[in-house]
């Protein structure tokens, strides 16, 4: 946890909102940074025992705010599916660095002119 005055802000907290990740975006972004392959929507679903759908709006949601890659994979027979990785952590940290670099900058300018 991180103290800041009068409270203590878990980083759970401060990655969720440097960009502004619902709860199921959040454990899905946590759950693909634990992963060493690419993973579909399905297989997704299968192992956090969420609804397919629901995944594939999360994962969606994450690649637009490009936290996650996503990949085409042309199947044999034909046809396609996407898979989903977490894009590398050192670039979602300094993101993260620079979101709450504006945030201090923010601060300060208020502070200022108080």
């Amino acid at each position: 946890m991180i103290s800041f005055a009068c409270m203590e802000i878990e980083l759970k907290n401060l990655i969720k909102c440097s960009f502004e990740l619902n709860k199921t975006d959040y454990d899905i972004f946590i759950f693909l940074m634990k992963k060493e392959k690419p993973l579909t929507t399905n297989e997704i679903s299968i192992q956090m025992s969420l609804d397919r759908t629901t995944v594939q709006k999360s994962v969606k949601r994450l690649a637009e705010k490009e936290l996650v890659l996503r990949a085409q994979k042309n199947l044999e027979k034909g046809g396609y599916i996407f898979t989903y990785s977490i894009k590398d952590k050192k670039i979602i940290k300094e993101r993260m660095s620079e979101i709450v670099k504006k945030w201090h900058d923010n601060v300060q300018k208020e502070i200022n002119k108080w």
